[in-house]
């Protein structure tokens, strides 16, 4: 927005607790609309408003009124979690093209959000660099032309480590990624691969590619961000810095292409790229989320409350690295699946799972 102020007006803008951006960005922006989720946050978030002569939101639904109310154009949904899920509903519903860079949208209810995208006509732009990465290959080619989608991983901070040294690991040792500076349950999604899978699930919805045609490599320069690969053996790679910029100028400015300011990318400097598996024993929830997206229906949803809930009791110290992967087993083993399922019924699996999740005894390690 700063580097194109001519292209673009933010009507309204939200946080989790982030107020200090949120002063900074609401002073600079002047949006008719502010939201603050947390509710340690939420007086600080009024205020601010106040101050801007903006219309306070709060909490999750705050999110959902400030889609419903204001014109917009494009809403980027980047919260984190299942929170994201009824923001970005209520966009297509208004028909308002979205900006999705919340993975677990697609993973929890992606039946229905596809399907409601689709009767609407409305437009799902991933900002998530795997699935921009994909967007760019495939350019409008169907899913007929697809032989696989190659999802590239950085392998995370224990990428080699062998599985018994996992459980003593700490979240500060989690939170250390190689190469993506994100926060800290995507990355701690990214130590247990969980986020990888994720990412399968959401790539299946948006592209149309069952998943059993979506592969995950790891790749731990995290320049190629992901690849196609055609039925005629042709294999189209997205490559690029390891920048966030990168993918969120690409949709907010799709279908145009336009000059920033990053050095071209060195090749000479690389070096090499290097791949390899992902270690199945040592990341389990990997293949979770590949035995949740074959099962369908609200498995994926189980499947994210369960990871939610402990990730959140990882990093407060209530349970080991282990017993993030030993939570999402538990939750999926005890749920009865629902193969079609409404959205109330959704939320009542994301519920089970987290509630799974919450029984795990206290200090689990796996």
């Amino acid at each position: 927005m700063e580097d194109f102020p001519s292209r673009f007006d933010v009507v309204a803008i939200s946080t989790n607790e982030r107020v200090d951006l949120l002063l900074r960005q609401a002073s600079q922006f002047k949006p008719e609309g502010v939201c603050v989720c947390s509710p340690t946050a939420r007086d600080t978030g009024a205020e601010i408003a106040s101050a801007v002569g903006a219309q306070f939101h709060e909490g999750e639904a705050g999110l959902t009124e400030m889609v419903a109310r204001y014109d917009a154009d494009i809403v980027v949904v980047a919260t984190v979690g299942f929170v994201g899920l009824m923001p970005t509903l209520k966009a297509i519903e208004r028909g308002i093209t979205v900006a999705l860079a919340n993975k677990e949208v697609l993973v929890t209810a992606g039946d229905l959000v596809m399907a409601a995208a689709r009767e609407r006509g409305v437009k799902l732009l991933p900002i998530d660099s795997e699935h921009n990465a994909l967007f760019q290959c495939l350019n409008g080619c169907g899913e007929q032309s697809v032989r696989r989608l190659i999802l590239t991983a950085s392998g995370g901070p224990f990428r080699g480590r062998q599985p018994e040294t996992l459980a003593a690991v700490t979240p500060d040792e989690a939170l250390a990624h190689p190469t993506w500076n994100m926060g800290r349950k995507i990355s701690i999604d990214s130590a247990t691969m969980m986020n990888k899978g994720f990412e399968m699930i959401e790539a299946a919805h948006l592209f149309g590619v069952p998943p059993e045609r979506i592969e995950v490599v790891i790749h731990p320069q995290s320049t190629i961000h992901s690849m196609v690969e055609y039925v005629d053996g042709s294999i189209l790679a997205q490559l690029g810095r390891t920048d966030m910029y990168l993918p969120i100028q690409n949709v907010l400015m799709w279908p145009d292409r336009v000059e920033n300011g990053f050095e071209p990318l060195d090749f000479a400097q690389l070096g090499q790229l290097t791949f390899e598996k992902p270690d199945p024993e040592g990341f389990p929830c990997l293949a979770y989320a590949y035995e949740a997206a074959a099962r369908g229906g609200t498995c994926p949803a189980v499947l994210n409350g369960a990871n939610e809930v402990a990730v959140a009791r990882f990093l407060a110290g209530e349970i080991g690295f282990l017993g993030i992967a030993r939570s999402i087993r538990n939750a999926l083993d005890a749920h009865t699946l629902v193969s079609d399922p409404t959205l109330e019924q959704i939320h009542e699996a994301d519920k089970e799972g987290r509630d799974a999740a919450q029984a795990v005894a206290a200090g689990t390690l796996g």
